[in-house]
């Protein structure tokens, strides 16, 4: 076991930073304690690593293990939102000045991992988060590896070769249709040279990502609003998000892409962390009309 202790700015709210890394309640790789304290399961650039993330007060509380231990000790600042800058960020409407002023301890976090951003949001694609989240469970449990050190219960995703050799039973197992799986074997067969783009600036990485068929503006933002840490990473092409903005920001309902980017316009350059702050204030638009169907291919 390697340990390190890194001190954050005041206020900080490790919960609220790193929450965005789960894929749901039972993600494999990412879980809570009852304390508050964070375990994270990864596959890093020398391997698999296990970090266990306690917030003592005055300042985060890292031990790690496995091969990764050391490269997530490293970037442990980074992972935590030590690169980010919250003081670029200029309030511009009422609720979001709220938001900004209740979680002032919030960063964006920067894993540094691409791939492991990128399947899971590939995963998400048209299908309703419940969906993907079992998906994500699955394919871990089916092909991932125990973690290394005391995690409880968690995997290690894949290796890159791991999950262009996934068989097309066990996709259709995880529920996981023939477009979504075939954009996942794409990536991975091109791993290294998506993992470049998480030194890149934002729209470069972004050309990057989508270069592979099957990987459109949507998915390349969320991923590398977590890799990257982007600030300006605004999700396009979402069902609900521009509804919500809209909603938050007018009191309209309806809103689309283009009606939501133009509201967004006043924050150019932090437009990601204007949609979290929305995001973090619960206000979301009536319902009208039936949710998304949910459909198991499990049964064809």
């Amino acid at each position: 076991m390697k340990t390190r202790t890194w001190t954050p700015p005041a206020p900080y709210d490790m919960g609220r930073t790193l929450g965005v890394l789960a894929r749901g309640p039972g993600d494999p790789a990412y879980q809570v304690d009852p304390d508050g304290s964070v375990w994270r399961a990864s596959r890093t650039p020398q391997g698999p690593g296990t970090l266990h993330l306690t917030d003592q007060g005055g300042g985060i509380h890292a031990e790690a293990w496995g091969p990764g231990a050391e490269w997530l000790l490293e970037t442990l600042p980074a992972l935590l939102g030590a690169g980010d800058d919250p003081g670029a960020f200029m309030p511009r409407h009422r609720l979001v000045h709220e938001a900004h002023r209740r979680h002032q301890g919030l960063r964006l976090a920067r894993t540094g991992l691409v791939l492991e951003s990128l399947i899971p949001s590939v995963l998400e694609q048209k299908v309703t988060a419940d969906e993907a989240y079992r998906a994500w469970r699955l394919l871990l449990q089916q092909h991932g590896e125990p973690a290394p050190g005391p995690a409880p219960r968690m995997r290690v995703m894949p290796s890159a070769r791991g999950w262009a050799t996934i068989p097309s039973w066990d996709w259709h197992g995880a529920g996981v249709d023939g477009k979504r799986s075939a954009a996942i074997i794409r990536a991975a067969r091109v791993a290294a040279r998506l993992e470049e783009a998480a030194a890149m600036d934002d729209a470069q990485a972004s050309r990057r990502l989508q270069a592979v068929p099957g990987i459109g503006p949507w998915t390349a933002a969320e991923t590398l609003q977590r890799s990257n840490g982007a600030p300006d990473a605004v999700t396009v092409g979402d069902l609900h998000l521009p509804k919500i903005i809209g909603y938050a920001l007018t009191g309209a309902g309806g809103m689309d892409d283009e009606a939501m980017l133009e509201l967004l316009a006043p924050y150019e350059g932090q437009r990601h962390r204007a949609c979290r702050l929305i995001l973090l204030t619960g206000t979301r638009p009536p319902r009208r009309g039936p949710r998304f169907s949910v459909n198991d291919i499990r049964a064809l």
